[in-house]
């Protein structure tokens, strides 16, 4: 396992014991910053108009689109340390 993948996984275990809940949004970029490094871009159909938190979810993954994986984990890392 490569040290960005195990930096990876201690910030995914962080983010759950954060003594504060971010923001809709951060949480919002966090959801996609993780979706694009553990499974790259968004491929998945855009949900429906009546489900507005899936389609949040959907278009803020969409945005890193070509974002590569180690990209994507390095500012997941970067932005969990922001918040501890």
């Amino acid at each position: 396992m490569s040290d960005l993948q195990a930096q990876f996984d201690a910030a995914v275990a962080n983010s759950k014991t954060l003594s504060e809940r971010p923001d809709n949004m951060t949480l919002l970029k966090l959801y996609a910053l993780y979706k694009q490094a553990s499974a790259g871009d968004n491929s998945e159909k855009k949900p429906g108009f009546t489900d507005m938190v899936g389609r949040a979810k959907w278009d803020a993954w969409n945005t890193l689109k070509g974002t590569p994986s180690a990209d994507a984990m390095q500012q997941y890392i970067d932005l969990i340390e922001s918040l501890s």
